[in-house]
């Protein structure tokens, strides 16, 4: 039996309190980002109890509801979540209902959707607060029949005295637990008493998403309302230097034309104050047509930027950005990082004499792996509503970090924090790009410039064109075996533009003994940000591609290579930071070669395997492919999964195969590309997505069975699946692939056919 206790800190304690009309209500603080659910239309509830934040409430009726800080944008944490309080709670599923919280950094410690911590962050909590809930209602039980609480079970939502034959909803006895005292801690269940954790159930929201119910910002409206799109430079590195406001205010609907500065210029920016522009224009009107050919029609000139130095409070602490002037193509961030590689770079970890060992070797390889920039291009463009008065801001968007963009939204307005409401909208999309609150800035101030509530729309165009993008990167890898073919050193310098993404303490940290990370960074003005599972989405793909090829030169099988290595770490790691579990690294390894059937061969079938540890997950691929016309068919992905326990398997599948289709197709496809500071592309006849005929023909998920405590699955998949793809196109095709989007290599293979 696990205890926990009830009260932590002085901002982490659970308060129950008695509902007008009867009930009980119990608060609770959340202790991170967790990203859960609204609710379902069969079960209603008084309407006060949805103007509550951060509760578990229970109604007469046994109906309980789980108030949730955090937005949903597909994951379908909103499902998963009451799942864990229903179960630990003991009530039936079918009387658990989830509502949207929106924005209240004074009750929610963190409302955060991001990093694949949902699950992992909500886990202790949820289940902290549905078993003290349990005791309080037992603890009424046991007063109202005179027994001891500890003959009293309880199941589907109600309290049972065997021996007396009392039995009591937890409805009929809501009212008196909320006068009784929390209890200073809990039991909760063992694991394999869970009844609803572990078992699949329907997405909460399901019938509202086919049946296009209004659930996002773009749905919504005020009377009064009027429509705001923005012009922003053509290129980065460009500004606006004047406006012609008579080409279009004369036009039909048009109501108002102006620049505006997103941020000011003495305002210190966090890590999610991301603004590709210094300034903008607003273009105001009636409807959205209008808005749009006022927009094509406006006449702006505009000049190079100057550069331009600012303060950035991130999670390292502060940092000064430099932003340079210029207009920059991808033709010379290439050649600047091929300088750059050349150079001196900064240490990261050093473990024995990597320099000697490269020096006594038999057999040195060495390797350079390139990724461009990427669009997030989530399905739903950019928008926000806002309505600005004198007295107060009411927001209503999709964003994943609510709390980092009210400072930025205080300042600008110059309006007081507690004046600024923040209603979470479910994302169509997020992937990164909505951790940054830009737009709710801009519509905000349109709105406070016109006096009038104001429906910020983007284009495909504008969302593509504006950022904030995946960064470019580039890494060197160089390995050294011994004449027995076994590995005595590893050396890996990545860089980038503005980062690099070496994660120095990473497989195959730990399992050599002379080893070397570094890293370097070029400052640039086209702004980035992050993308799904950041940093992971480049350096997974080049350090499993080059692994393969390393096992290829020592002669061994890809996995039987990799597993070794893990041996060693687990047995007589080299180091003390080594920051994953060998042994769960290795489980998913032998696991993927089991369910894939790894040995067995087929004709035209080529297959690439992967693993890779990031977001506190362990994930192993397998991927099989033909050419066809020359041109790859992915027709089967093998994958395993050691998250810890999983809490809705349909849904965790989901997630994987969305990682997983996700992954092939920037493989293949994705890239942005500058010139002269203008994105080259912008919309999807130019920037290629995956296609359902690209799609993989079938994808099978395999979860490790453990104790382990839930971790993330939104992001852990799609890293891998780059090297999956270039190794099973190197079985095919008989060539390496070292640059992303890998669609110009097998252009060039298929010239040379």
């Amino acid at each position: 039996m696990t205890v926990v206790k009830t009260s932590i800190n002085r901002r982490s304690f659970l308060k129950a309190s008695a509902l007008a009309g009867g009930g009980m209500m119990l608060t609770f603080n959340w202790l991170a980002g967790c990203k859960p659910t609204t609710t379902k239309e069969v079960l209603t509830l008084p309407k006060e109890w949805f103007e509550m934040n951060s509760y578990i409430k229970i109604g007469e009726n046994g109906v309980v509801s789980l108030m949730s800080p955090n937005p949903e944008f597909g994951s379908n944490v909103k499902t998963s979540m009451p799942m864990i309080l229903a179960d630990e709670l003991n009530v039936d599923w079918k009387n658990v209902l989830v509502e949207q919280a929106d924005f209240f950094p004074e009750r929610f410690e963190r409302q955060f959707t991001g990093g694949s911590q949902g699950i992992r962050l909500g886990w202790q909590p949820l289940r902290t607060a549905g078993a003290t809930a349990r005791q309080m209602l037992t603890d009424a039980a046991a007063q109202t029949w005179n027994v001891p609480a500890s003959e009293i079970t309880t199941e589907n939502g109600m309290l049972i005295h065997k021996a007396s034959d009392n039995k009591a909803s937890y409805g009929e006895m809501a009212s008196l637990a909320a006068t009784l005292p929390v209890p200073e801690e809990v039991a909760l269940k063992e694991i394999k008493e869970f009844h609803i954790i572990g078992t699949s159930r329907k997405n909460v929201e399901g019938k509202n998403i086919v049946t296009g119910k209004p659930m996002f910002s773009l749905d919504h409206t005020k009377e009064g309302m009027l429509i705001s799109m923005i012009v922003h430079p053509p290129a980065f590195g460009m500004k606006v230097k004047s406006i012609d406001e008579s080409s279009v205010k004369s036009m039909p609907g048009i109501r108002d034309v102006f620049v505006f500065q997103n941020l000011r210029d003495d305002y210190e920016r966090n890590g999610f104050d991301t603004t590709s522009f210094a300034d903008m224009v607003a273009i105001v009107g009636n409807t959205t047509w209008e808005v749009m050919n006022a927009k094509k029609a406006l006449k702006v000139e505009w000049e190079n930027a100057p550069e331009k130095t600012f303060d950035v409070q991130g999670w390292r602490g502060k940092e000064t950005v430099v932003m340079p002037a210029g207009l920059e193509s991808s033709d010379g961030h290439t050649y600047q990082m091929e300088q750059m590689s050349r150079k001196a770079a900064q240490e990261l970890r050093k473990d024995g004499d990597p320099e000697t060992a490269f020096k006594k070797a038999d057999k040195v390889l060495e390797r350079t792996y390139t990724a461009p920039y990427l669009a997030h291009n989530c399905m739903e463009p950019v928008n926000c509503f806002a309505d600005v008065t004198a007295d107060k801001a009411e927001l209503y968007g999709p964003i994943q970090a609510p709390e980092f963009i009210m400072n930025a939204l205080s300042t600008s307005l110059g309006m007081p924090k507690e004046k600024i409401k923040i209603n979470l909208a479910r994302m169509g999309g997020g992937f990164g790009q909505r951790a940054y609150g830009h737009h709710m800035v801009e519509a905000a101030l349109i709105s406070q410039k016109v006096n009038a509530p104001v429906l910020t729309i983007y284009s495909r165009e504008d969302d593509m064109t504006y950022g904030i993008y995946r960064p470019t990167y580039t890494a060197t890898y160089k390995a050294a075996l011994d004449k027995d073919n076994n590995l005595i050193a590893f050396h890996v310098k990545g860089g980038g533009i503005p980062e690099h993404a070496v994660a120095a303490n990473r497989f195959p940290a730990g399992a050599v003994d002379n080893y070397l990370a570094e890293g370097w960074s070029l400052n640039s003005n086209i702004t980035i940000g992050a993308f799904r599972a950041p940093r992971s989405n480049f350096i997974a793909g080049a350090e499993q591609s080059f692994m393969d090829e390393l096992a290829e030169l020592a002669g061994k099988d890809p996995i039987d290579f990799r597993l070794e290595l893990l041996d060693r770490a687990k047995n007589n790691p080299v180091g003390e930071n080594n920051d994953y579990d060998a042994e769960r690294l290795s489980g998913v390894l032998r696991l993927v070669r089991e369910k894939s059937n790894w040995t067995e061969t087929r004709k035209n079938i080529h297959r690439g395997v992967s693993a890779y540890f990031c977001h506190n997950t362990y994930v192993a691929e397998v991927l099989d492919l033909e050419m066809k016309d020359n041109k790859p068919v992915v027709h089967n992905v093998y994958a395993a999964v050691d998250c810890g326990i999983v809490i809705n398997p349909d849904a965790a599948t989901n997630m994987g195969e969305g990682g997983i289709v996700d992954g092939i197709g920037n493989a293949l496809f994705g890239e942005m590309t500058f010139k002269d500071g203008k994105p080259e592309k912008n919309n999807f006849h130019q920037y290629q997505m995956i296609r359902q005929k690209e799609a993989p023909k079938s994808i099978e998920i395999h979860f490790v069975e453990n104790e382990h405590d839930p971790t993330g699955l939104g992001e852990p998949l799609f890293p891998p699946t780059f090297a999956a793809v270039a190794n099973a196109l190197y079985k095919a095709t008989g060539k390496r692939f070292y640059n992303q989007p890998f669609v110009h290599d097998l252009e060039t293979t298929r010239m040379e056919m």
